[in-house]
């Protein structure tokens, strides 16, 4: 396994730090400036508009997609450390380079199961930036981390489907530019637990479908991206060629849908992580308490030995798990894409909060970004599966290995 980069990923990478250190970072206050002056705060800042021009410009644009047919035909293994890179401000820096979630889970599914016509009318926009989407499958009435409970139904009626259910924290819907939602429900409750689920497009502007108000995530609303609705689907019909796939099929897109996915966040997490050891390590040779700085304080200094050891770690583990989906697909990395979604979450959480520990009242203000960066490190731990899913999951596979009369 050699997880040096290439040549091409080396450039990209010197690209995308000059495009950071020149625009993006400086471009975070000036966003938060804009949004709070604007009357509606989910249309995007006028700075967004002029990072994603420039994005594109310096060749920036759509780099998570490995389809060289649709994206930039990066492998997993060449786009992690520029993903990381986007981590260092995971809310403006994956959106400009449109590289962020729920879009790139939905462009990736639509490039696999899409049909043409769906491709032409909702991928090719979303890869231009003309569009935004949102992935409708988490539901406020069961229990989610077992996508198989969706209640949301399906129904076919001629040449329409008819849609009935509730969805909640849909990322992306509170965007005015959001303009399909990709909805899973039940088609056929009697079937299999695992084929009783399809997927379907429906365009924002359907009658019955009524985005009900914004979900806030430990306080924050997520302007940027988005935000996080509920929505309601009342009596929504669309064509029957709207449906992804085929009947049934909702479960098995879903799984493939994810993984991708959850790689993509934990490498923007490891960026996360590396941005707080800096802001900690800045914070600690600038203050002083009791007498010394905070740099020589042996607890803060145990701190940032940690998060550096932990940082290149979960960094190692996630370019093997890129290198295996490269190699030998997603099924063939499984094990290792649920270790990197239970460890990556929960240890840069950790680093997220002593760096919040280390700015005192700072941290938990809005003068720092610490604040947002761990409340959105906090939520991946549930994002995707929540942590105990995979842990069983993994764990019983360990146990498989074991059996011997089942």
């Amino acid at each position: 396994m050699d997880f040096a980069p290439d040549a091409r990923t080396e450039e990209l990478r010197e690209r995308l730090l000059a495009f950071m250190a020149e625009r993006v970072h400086p471009a975070e206050p000036v966003a938060a400036a804009q949004l709070a002056a604007q009357d509606d705060p989910w249309l995007p800042p006028p700075v967004v508009h002029e990072l994603r021009a420039e994005a594109r410009r310096r060749g920036l644009w759509n780099l998570f997609l490995p389809d060289t047919t649709y994206g930039a035909g990066l492998t997993n293994l060449q786009y992690a450390p520029l993903a990381e890179i986007t981590g260092r401000s995971p809310h403006l820096a994956p959106l400009v380079l449109n590289c962020s979630a729920p879009d790139t889970g939905n462009m990736e599914l639509l490039a696999q199961f899409g049909t043409a016509e769906q491709r032409t009318r909702w991928l090719e926009p979303l890869l231009d930036g003309a569009i935004r989407s949102a992935f409708a499958m988490t539901e406020p009435g069961v229990a989610s981390s077992d996508a198989t409970n969706v209640e949301t139904r399906i129904e076919r009626d001629g040449d329409s489907y008819v849609l009935n259910g509730r969805k909640w924290y849909i990322s992306g819907a509170m965007n005015p530019d959001c303009a399909v939602f990709i909805v899973m429900g039940k088609t056929d409750p009697d079937a299999d637990v695992r084929r009783q689920q399809s997927m379907i497009l429906v365009p924002r502007d359907t009658p019955g479908l009524t985005v009900r108000r914004a979900m806030q995530v430990y306080g924050f609303e997520d302007h940027l991206h988005g935000g996080h609705a509920e929505i309601a689907l009342d009596d929504v019909r669309v064509p029957a060629a709207n449906l992804i796939g085929e009947e049934g099929g909702g479960f098995a897109i879903a799984q493939a849908r994810l993984g991708p996915g959850r790689i993509h966040h934990c490498m923007r997490l490891i960026g996360m992580a590396e941005r707080a050891i800096e802001l900690m390590c800045r914070r600690a040779v600038d203050r002083s308490a009791f007498g010394k700085t905070l740099a020589r304080q042996g607890v803060v200094q145990t701190w940032i030995a940690d998060a550096r050891v932990a940082v290149e770690q979960l960094r190692l583990l996630v370019l093997k798990t890129a290198w295996l989906m490269d190699t030998v697909g997603n099924r063939g990395a499984h094990t290792e894409i649920q270790a990197i979604k239970i460890a990556v979450p929960r240890e840069v959480v950790g680093i997220l909060d002593r760096a919040v520990q280390l700015h005192g009242a700072a941290g938990v203000s809005q003068d720092t970004p610490l604040a947002a960066l761990w409340a959105g490190a906090r939520t991946l731990r549930l994002a995707d599966g929540p942590d105990e899913v995979h842990q069983r999951s993994l764990a019983l596979r360990e146990l498989r290995k074991y059996a011997t009369g089942g």
